[in-house]
């Protein structure tokens, strides 16, 4: 029991313990970091904790800085950062970033990790135009950067290209030429070319001290207004206050430096700038927001300090360090050299060894060449004992070819005669071929002819026929429909036949009564299988459709033609009833 209630109020310490701390997010040039904090950490806690991990020691120049708003704020060192005005989302995100530039940084920066955070620094404001850079000034600053990250330059290595996805010029300064990113590349190889021999810190350190004479380098700009409402800017750096135009960031109107200002004060929203000389006259300006006057008044109290402090010994820490860097740089120079004299020798002994192999190469090159000489020597010796003995044997073929060629000549000789009396039979066969062709087109054309003339009697045979058989269908119609009223004579009459009204007498042959009789018959046989087959079709389409068919759509004409067909009944028994009884009328009238 005991156990548990001492486990249960260890949990709920912790628990209480855990609630009192919090999570920052420090962001660096370089890389971001997070840590857990206790609430009751001030900003110096923080603030020294991140030096210890990142092994910086020039904690003077550097801050966290956070935003807020529209506008940024540094961390006070004094206060607790709970206290302070960071953003409440955890983790809290701070900016590890340098708060005070150098006036000279190659003889205030000492460590490396310092000169570096700087140089990152001072890269970003340049590409992102925060400090105007000149295209020719960018062009060599970008070639320091390039040999920063990629040290010594090798054709071998650093091909066409290479540089394609770097960032290494403002855009403005970009856009300002017609040159391709080609032509960028080029520019900068060429002066990244001529920095061979430079370390990484070397060049880093090179391009500050250039970036150092920047018009806008380490400057913190302010929107402030004169007593008489004018638009100004203030200007901070390592060497005092400057005002500018609005539109004009590179030439002040007119600056104060540190050693000859007296004081800076601000009452509410009003700056007082007061020189030394008490001649000269005092200068006021109002910043409308008050974290922006506080910021300002930290800046100049914190370049004044350090301005102040460049003037003075340095302290025994910073001559430490930097006689510390002094050794560092020697050891670093003495081990330089030797690895230079290494590589020399290295690359000597290489060019040494190179020149062996190329030695040896062209020597194993020339014995081969020699003893395939030899070879081709030997080779081509029995090649021409080969020669000799197949030139021979093909003498011995030739002379055989030659007897043969002189029976073969013989032999085409006869072959030629017996040809040509071939091609005479020929001739005279296709002489003869010739006349029968003419022969069989002659009796073609008389066989056509003929041919005409039969068609043409076919013709009469077929008009004498068609003529026969109307005037046989008059006789039998006069003989079978006597009620029927007599036509008149002149359209009964053929053309070719005579007759009387006392006399009437036809001249038919029995054998052509008979053909047609035949015929007549024949072409009844005819109808009649006609007549069945159609039925036949008919019905089968009739019985595949029926099943298919929807009787409440039939009409009144569909209906009857039903009944008809059940019936038996058509259009031809119809006829020939209604035939027969126009026939009968007729007889009970007559």
């Amino acid at each position: 029991m005991a156990s548990a209630l001492a486990a249960k109020m260890g949990f709920t310490s912790l628990l209480r313990k855990q609630a009192r701390n919090f999570n920052v997010r420090i962001c660096t040039m370089e890389s971001d970091m997070e840590f857990n904090c206790e609430a009751k950490w001030k900003g110096k806690d923080l603030f020294d904790f991140v030096c210890r991990t990142l092994g910086l020691r020039e904690t003077w120049f550097f801050g966290l800085q956070y935003n807020i708003k529209d506008t940024v704020a540094w961390l006070k060192m004094e206060k607790k950062v709970l206290d302070q005005e960071v953003p409440k989302e955890e983790p809290i995100t701070l900016y590890f970033l340098a708060k005070f530039y150098p006036e000279n940084a190659e003889e205030e920066l000492v460590q490396d990790i310092t000169q570096h955070l700087f140089f990152l620094q001072v890269k970003k404001k340049i590409l992102e135009e925060e400090i105007h850079c000149p295209p020719e000034a960018s062009v060599l600053l970008a070639s320091y950067a390039v040999h920063a990250k990629y040290e010594d330059y090798d054709p071998s290595v650093h091909k066409p290209g290479f540089l394609a996805k770097e960032e290494l010029l403002p855009k403005r300064v970009i856009n300002l030429y017609q040159m391709t990113a080609e032509m960028w590349e080029e520019r900068i190889t060429a002066c990244y070319a001529e920095h061979r021999g430079k370390t990484r810190d070397e060049a880093e350190m090179e391009y500050l001290k250039i970036a150092q004479d920047l018009d806008m380098y380490g400057i913190n700009f302010f929107l402030i207004r004169n007593k008489k409402g004018t638009d100004l800017l203030l200007g901070v750096d390592a060497l005092g206050l400057h005002i500018y135009e609005p539109d004009n960031r590179l030439t002040p109107k007119c600056s104060f430096p540190w050693n000859e200002i007296r004081n800076i004060s601000y009452s509410d929203k009003e700056f007082t700038i007061q020189p030394v000389d008490k001649k000269t006259s005092v200068f006021k300006f109002n910043s409308s927001r008050l974290r922006v006057n506080k910021l300002i008044l930290q800046l100049c109290i914190g370049n004044h300090d350090l301005f102040v402090r460049r003037r003075r010994v340095n302290s025994l820490e910073v001559q430490q360090m930097k006689s510390q860097a002094r050794e560092e740089r020697a050891r670093k120079q003495v081990e330089r050299q030797r690895l230079q004299k290494e590589k020399k020798l290295r690359e000597e002994a290489e060019r040494a060894r190179d020149e062996l192999k190329r030695r040896l190469i062209q020597l194993q090159d020339e014995a081969h060449m020699a003893n395939d000489a030899l070879l081709r020597t030997e080779q081509t010796a029995d090649l021409l004992a080969e020669k000799a003995q197949i030139a021979e044997e093909e003498a011995k073929l030739l002379a055989q070819k030659a007897a043969e060629a002189e029976t073969e000549m013989q032999r085409m000789k006869a072959t030629a005669i017996r040809g040509q009396e071939e091609r005479r039979l020929m001739e005279q066969k296709m002489l003869e071929a010739e006349m029968l062709a003419l022969k069989m087109a002659e009796e073609s054309e008389r066989r056509a002819k003929e041919a005409e003339l039969l068609k043409l009697d076919l013709q009469e045979a077929r008009e004498s026929e068609r003529r026969a058989k109307h005037k046989l269908l008059e006789i039998t119609s006069r003989m079978s429909f006597p009620c029927i009223p007599p036509l008149p004579l002149y359209i009964l009459m053929p053309p070719d036949l005579s007759f009387s009204k006392e006399n009437l007498s036809f001249e038919f042959k029995d054998t052509d009564m008979k053909r047609l009789s035949m015929e007549i018959e024949k072409e009844k046989v005819e109808y009649m299988e006609k007549s069945k087959h159609l039925q036949e079709q008919l019905n089968e389409l009739k019985t595949e459709i029926e099943s298919l068919k929807m009787k409440e759509r039939e009409t009144p004409l569909d209906v009857i033609h039903n009944q008809n067909t059940e019936q038996g009944t058509s259009k031809h028994s119809n006829f020939k009833k209604v035939a027969i009884s126009s026939a009968a009328c007729m007889g009970r009238r007559s």
